[in-house]
């Protein structure tokens, strides 16, 4: 971070953060309403249906990402830069083959912790969405919308412009990986609250490597490939179902 660059404060990063997200999440839902003629009654099909979560996505991560760059451009700062969007030096390819490796093994441990548990791994959001895109042939958009532009829409968010501005210095450098791990794991509001908390630890391990690289593209990858795992195992519960 240079001189020149002034980043928003703490809360005022979490206030512009906030408005990005629900002018994203108002736009889709906004949209979604006009085009389906959604009734009140049938509002709570938009975390079931697999087709209107899709298109939820892929609606409200442009407007929101739009926002987040607008909202960095004040600072002094491209929005790339500031939102962490930049290439990883030569040295952190050791720290994304580190962090898929790390990714992996917590999630098998996570995995086997709610089996234990009596939890299912795969979420009945996740067999919703799944089923629903399936009968209606929206497949491949919902491995896209899951596995590349929904990561892409929340690391930009929690890892990109919420961390740029609670991460002051190297001392707090935990604070900002715990505050926009816990933001990012209560937006996972489909879910109960043991997998809600199992969010929150992938947060921690995404800020980490937010903060040891400097990049928010190897926490998309990261997430990615959480998402895609994620997905692996929704087909093969559903297809045993």
């Amino acid at each position: 971070m240079t001189d020149d660059v002034k980043p928003w404060g703490r809360w005022a990063s979490l206030g512009l953060s906030l408005i990005a997200l629900f002018a994203g999440q108002g736009v889709a839902l906004a949209t979604l309403v006009w085009w389906y003629g959604l009734s009140l009654p049938h509002w709570s099909d938009l975390m079931v249906d697999g087709v209107l979560v899709i298109l939820s996505v892929y609606i409200a991560t442009p407007v929101q990402t739009a926002l987040l760059a607008l909202m960095a451009r004040p600072t002094g700062t491209s929005a790339a830069s500031y939102l962490g969007l930049t290439l990883p030096r030569k040295r952190d390819v050791i720290n994304v083959i580190i962090g898929i490796v790390i990714v992996t093994i917590v999630g098998a441990v996570l995995d086997a912790a709610s089996r234990l548990l009596g939890y299912n791994p795969v979420t009945q959001f996740q067999f919703d969405i799944y089923r629903i895109a399936r009968i209606e042939g929206w497949l491949p958009w919902l491995w896209l919308a899951i596995v590349v532009v929904g990561p892409i829409g929340e690391e930009t968010l929690f890892r990109g412009f919420l961390f740029r501005g609670w991460h002051r210095s190297p001392r707090d450098a935990w604070l900002a990986i715990i505050v926009t791990a816990l933001l990012w794991a209560l937006s996972h509001v489909q879910y109960n609250l043991f997998f809600i908390g199992q969010v929150f630890v992938f947060g921690l391990l995404l800020g980490w490597f937010r903060f040891k690289s400097g990049s928010t593209i190897i926490t998309i990858l990261l997430h990615g490939l959480l998402n895609l795992e994620a997905m692996l195992e929704t087909v093969v519960v559903f297809n045993n179902a």
